[in-house]
Order: structure tokens, then C-alpha cells, then sequence
């Protein structure tokens, strides 16, 4: 005796599978556009990375930074809040000798010191 074959999900015209409601998925919006390897950098080095490579990045754009630095979890969102961008968290990764965390960007971020990621730069006037 075969069992019933269980329906499968309804598919849209582009053969993605559709909700219950007959509408596509939305999108992830926590996948990221980039992802920075800051293992072995602490506080400062970290920040000096993660300002340099997200400059040229549009706002609403999602980064995960990979991290050892065991100050991460407070040096980020403190970050974030200075500057502006949003701090997303802890995103969950399968490698243990690392964290992940993710912050999503603003279109006008607070513009930081050059050689202190952690203090606002002077404004001009």
C-alpha cells in the first residue's frame, strides 16, 4: 500500500515555491550585501575596517561582520547608535571559533573621527 502523496507548496511563474496566502516569500532583508572578516582585530582596528569598507555601500544595506573580539557585543550597537546605522545583532553561524553580527545602514550616517572610529567628527561651520 503507497501513501498519499503530500501536495507541494503552489508554484509562482518563476517555479518559486508561494505562501499560504498564494503570494511569493519576501525577502530576507537580514541577508547580507557584504560580509567583513574582522577575526584577530579588536575594538579600533575593527571599526577602522568596517567604516572603510562600508562607505561606498547604499543605505538599507545589510552587513554581517565576522568577529573575535570578545568586546563586539557592546562595542557594535554603541557604534550604531553614533553613527547612526542599525544594529541587527547576533546572526547565528555555524563556525564556533567566531561571532557574526549584523547592522543595516543609514543614508546620512554620523561622520566619525579618522583615527577614532568612536568620536564624532568635528563639525565644519
Amino acid at each position: 500500500m503507497t501513501s498519499p502523496a503530500t501536495p507541494s507548496a503552489p508554484l509562482g511563474p518563476d517555479r518559486t515555491p508561494l505562501g499560504p496566502d498564494g503570494t511569493p516569500p519576501a525577502p530576507d532583508r537580514t541577508a547580507p550585501d557584504l560580509t567583513i572578516d574582522g577575526t584577530g582585530l579588536l575594538c579600533v582596528q575593527l571599526l577602522l575596517r568596517l567604516r572603510a569598507r562600508i562607505a561606498h555601500l547604499p543605505a538599507g544595506a545589510v552587513v554581517h561582520i565576522q568577529t573575535t573580539d570578545p568586546a563586539a557585543p557592546l562595542d557594535l550597537p554603541a557604534w550604531c547608535h553614533l553613527t547612526g546605522h542599525e544594529y541587527l545583532g547576533q546572526v547565528p553561524y555555524e563556525a564556533a571559533d567566531r561571532e557574526v553580527y549584523g547592522l543595516r545602514l543609514t543614508s546620512a550616517p554620523v561622520r566619525t573621527r579618522p583615527d577614532r572610529p568612536w568620536h564624532p567628527a568635528p563639525t565644519t561651520g
